[in-house]
């Protein structure tokens, strides 16, 4: 058996955009990881039409499944709306939504990227939960669907069996994310690393930053950060890194801020969770011994932070961790 099927929906006629987007969940989980996971994925591509055949600059994609195969899957990626629902107001097409009500119903994790929540959303999956979309819809999609508490400032929402991202890149996150829920942080970082991006961008990151760097090529932001993953164990402040990086407490916050959308002791926080993540999967040491492995302190320091952040108790995580494939029923972690 795979580590569960992923089902993402390709319409019939699409452009290029639609290509990057559609391309990232098929990079994630159609491309086997023998060393990492095996089985891994199996990726379904489920056309909306009998030729799917894309726009611009001339291609074909023939896809392996349809529309009505998105019930059996266990995960099912939809990131695509045609323009008129959102130019025009037109009615998300009766047979996707048709078909996203079924796979959720049989029990299917629902993925939403950029304009696919008004998929989820015409579906009724995100009334009263919180979920997110590209920036430029999030205020249209928040008007027409009152019932959802839209969040326009995060990278990705995970609701447990309903999930939303921003558009593009923030896509990547939030299916590495996946891949972390399923297999676990060693695996996940391990991909991120073969893609050469950030192992671990938290959804509550915002999805505008300033992203402005200075003229020449400076390295001290990443060398400074580097350093610190590396001392994880050991108390660090602001003032710490800021000297590292050969800068004023207040330039370094500002640049950090700047970079990654976050301060540095919310930054710290998370690789320390993340670093207490893999001890957890990878080793039998005891919650006290990895609260002090991962510069958290004590085994109640952790379970608070870990509970907070993670959304169970470190304990439970690991149970949840051991090395077996999770299919359909996920839960949230």
């Amino acid at each position: 058996m795979s580590a569960g099927s992923v089902a993402v929906i390709v319409p019939s006629d699409f452009g290029v955009a639609d290509l990057y987007e559609l391309g990232i969940p098929a990079a994630v989980f159609g491309t086997p990881q023998p060393d990492l996971a095996d089985p891994w994925y199996e990726l379904w591509l489920c056309g909306t039409g009998t030729d799917t055949r894309g726009t611009g600059p001339g291609f074909t994609l023939h896809t392996t499944h349809t529309l009505d195969d998105v019930v059996n899957a266990d995960t099912v990626f939809v990131s695509w709306v045609p323009e008129e629902v959102i130019e025009e107001n037109a009615p998300v097409p009766p047979e996707l939504v048709s078909a996203l009500r079924k796979a959720h119903d049989n029990g299917a994790r629902i993925v939403s990227q950029c304009v696919g929540a008004y998929a989820l959303a015409e579906a009724g999956l995100l009334d009263g939960r919180r979920a997110t979309a590209h920036w430029m819809h999030t205020a249209l999609l928040a008007e027409r669907y009152p019932k959802i508490q839209v969040d326009d400032s995060v990278l990705y929402v995970d609701e447990g069996d309903v999930l939303t991202s921003a558009g593009m890149t923030a896509g990547l996150d939030l299916c590495l994310h996946l891949v972390r829920r399923d297999l676990g942080a060693h695996v996940a970082n391990q991909l991120a690393r073969r893609m050469i991006v950030p192992g671990h961008r938290p959804g509550g990151r915002s999805q505008v930053i300033d992203l402005s760097v200075p003229a020449s090529d400076d390295q001290s932001l990443t060398s400074v950060l580097d350093w610190a993953r590396a001392r994880l164990d050991e108390p660090l402040t602001i003032e710490d890194l800021a000297r590292r990086a050969a800068m004023s407490p207040r330039t370094f916050y500002r640049r950090l801020h700047a970079t990654t959308g976050t301060t540095p002791l919310r930054w710290l926080l998370g690789e320390r969770i993340a670093r207490a993540q893999v001890l957890l999967e990878s080793t039998d040491l005891s919650v006290e011994k990895i609260a002090g492995l991962s510069g958290i302190g004590t085994a109640n320091n952790l379970r608070h932070h870990f509970l907070k952040q993670v959304g169970v108790s470190p304990s439970d995580y690991r149970q949840q961790k051991a090395p077996v494939p999770k299919h359909r029923g996920l839960s949230q972690n």
